[in-house]
C-alpha cells in the first residue's frame, strides 16, 4: 500500500486518499465476476498459509506491546494468533470461495396489469468501513466477506493489532492483484492515530455503511458520531436459563461450553438463570463445573445459600460482559422470569434455553426478543462459520438492516429493475 503513515494532523488526508482509491476500486469489483472474486481468495488462502512465520512475528510484535501495556488476558487472547487461528483464517477465505455468489442473485420477479415486468436483484452496498478492536482475525474475514459481495472495505482496526492487520491486508491486496483486480478492494488505514476515526465518520460522500466492532465505548463513539449509516455489533450479555425440565447433564455441559470454551468472545455466555423449581436438583453439578473449570461464580442470594464458594452479585453484574471467566448466576420463575430477566438486562444478541420440555423451548425462542436464540445448544454457536456463512463481519444487534451473524447476503441489498415495451404512465 503506498500510503504512508502520516503525522496526527494528516489524518484528514490520509482517509480523503483513501476514499479516493476506494471509489475507483469499487467501479471494477461491482461488475467482478465470481470467478475473479473466488481466484483472489484461494490465491489470499494461499498466500496467508505460505506466510504464516511473517504473521505470526508481526502479531508478536502487538502482543508484546499489549503486555507491556497492560491488556488484560481476556483481551490479550482476542489480540492472539497461533498457527491454529491462522489456518482457521486461511480455511474462512477457502469456505467463503466455496459459497454461492449472492451478487445478481434475483430475489423476486413479478408482473403488473400493464405488461411491466419488475424483478429485484441483490446488488452489492458499495463500500464498507470496518472499524475493530483486537482480534486481527477480523482483518481476514472482513475482508473476504466484502471480496465475495462485491464491496470495497477500508479496515482501521485498533492500534494493539496494527502490525498483524498490516501483513494480513497487504496478502490480501496480493491475491486481488493477481487475480486482476484492484488492490484498492481492500484497503487499512495506515495510521493508528484515533483521528482518523473521527474523518472515517464524517466520509459521508464515499462510505457507504461503517460497521463498528470492539467494546461499548467505541461502538457508542461511533453510533453518536457517524455521518454514515452504522451496522452495529453492540455488547454479548448473553444468557443461558436451566429449565427445570432440563437434563441435569446436558445443563451442566452446555452452561460450562458456553461460559469457559472461549471467555473472550462475543457469544460467551455471561448470566447463568436457573430456574427456581430447578435449585436443589441442576444447580450444584453446573456449578461444580464451572468452578472445575476455574470460572468465578457471583450470585444472588438463592445461589449464595446453596453454593459457598459463590460471591454476592450486584445490580451491575447483570449487565455486564466480562470476557473473562466470570459468571452471574440468577434465580428466576421459570420461563416467564428469565424471558423477563433477558428483555430486562440483555444486549438482544444471543440466548439459550436448555430443557426437554417442547413447549417451554419454543415459548422462549419465540419471546425472548434477541438477534441469536437457541435451544438445548451452546451460545459459542453465535458465529458465522458455524452458522454455514463461511465467516461474519460481526454478529448485528441491530433490527435494520440485518441481525445476527452478517454474512454474504446481509452485505448485499438490492436494486428493482423494471421492463417494459414503450409502456407509458396515463
Amino acid at each position: 500500500m503506498n500510503v504512508q503513515i502520516k503525522p496526527a494532523e494528516d489524518a484528514a488526508a490520509i482517509v480523503a486518499v483513501l476514499g479516493q482509491r476506494a471509489k475507483a476500486a469499487a467501479v471494477a469489483l461491482r461488475n467482478a465476476g465470481t470467478e475473479a472474486k473466488n481466484r483472489a481468495l484461494i490465491e489470499g488462502a494461499r498466500l496467508i498459509r505460505a506466510e504464516k512465520a511473517a504473521i505470526l512475528a508481526a502479531n508478536a510484535r502487538d502482543i508484546d506491546a499489549a503486555k507491556a501495556a497492560g491488556m488484560s488476558s481476556a483481551l490479550q487472547d482476542r489480540l492472539l494468533l497461533n498457527e491454529a487461528r491462522v489456518e482457521a483464517m486461511a480455511k474462512g477465505l477457502d469456505e467463503i470461495a466455496a459459497l454461492p455468489d449472492p451478487v445478481g442473485v434475483e430475489i423476486e420477479r413479478w408482473q403488473r396489469p400493464n405488461g411491466l415486468e419488475i424483478s429485484r436483484v441483490r446488488v452489492p452496498i458499495g463500500i464498507i468501513g470496518v472499524i475493530y478492536e483486537a482480534r486481527p482475525n477480523v482483518t481476514a474475514d472482513a475482508g473476504a466477506l466484502c471480496i465475495k459481495s462485491g464491496n470495497v472495505v477500508v479496515l482501521r482496526g485498533g492500534s494493539d493489532s496494527f502490525h498483524s492487520s498490516r501483513v494480513i491486508v497487504e496478502l490480501l491486496r496480493r491475491a486481488l492483484k493477481d487475480a486482476g483486480l484492484p488492490e484498492d478492494c481492500v484497503a487499512l488505514v495506515p495510521t493508528t492515530d484515533r483521528a482518523a476515526v473521527g474523518e472515517l465518520l464524517k466520509a459521508m460522500d464515499w462510505l457507504d455503511l461503517i460497521v463498528p466492532r470492539g467494546g461499548r465505548s467505541l461502538i457508542d463513539r461511533v453510533t453518536v458520531e457517524s455521518r454514515v449509516p452504522v451496522l452495529r455489533h453492540y455488547d454479548g450479555i448473553c444468557h443461558v436459563y436451566v429449565d427445570r425440565d432440563a437434563d441435569v447433564a446436558m445443563a451442566r455441559d452446555v452452561v460450562a461450553n458456553a461460559k469457559m470454551r472461549r471467555v473472550s468472545v462475543c457469544g460467551a455466555a455471561e448470566t447463568l438463570l436457573i430456574d427456581r423449581a430447578a435449585l436443589d436438583t441442576h444447580l450444584a453439578p453446573v456449578l461444580a463445573k464451572l468452578h472445575e473449570l476455574g470460572c468465578e461464580v457471583r450470585g444472588d442470594a438463592e445461589v449464595q445459600k446453596r453454593d459457598p464458594k459463590a460471591v454476592a452479585a450486584s445490580e451491575k453484574d447483570w449487565r455486564t460482559e466480562y470476557l473473562e471467566p466470570i459468571i452471574s448466576v440468577a434465580t428466576v420463575d421459570g420461563v416467564e422470569g428469565a424471558i423477563h430477566h433477558i428483555a430486562s438486562y440483555g444486549s438482544q444478541h444471543t440466548e439459550s434455553i436448555v430443557t426437554a420440555n417442547a413447549a417451554t423451548a419454543e415459548r422462549f425462542l419465540r419471546e425472548v426478543d434477541s438477534a441469536i436464540v437457541m435451544h438445548n445448544a451452546s451460545t459459542q454457536f453465535a458465529d458465522g462459520g458455524e452458522f454455514g456463512l463461511g465467516a461474519e463481519i460481526g454478529i448485528s444487534t441491530n433490527r435494520m438492516h440485518a441481525r445476527g451473524p452478517v454474512g454474504l447476503v446481509e452485505l448485499t441489498t438490492y436494486k428493482n429493475i423494471v421492463r417494459g415495451t414503450g409502456t407509458l404512465r396515463p
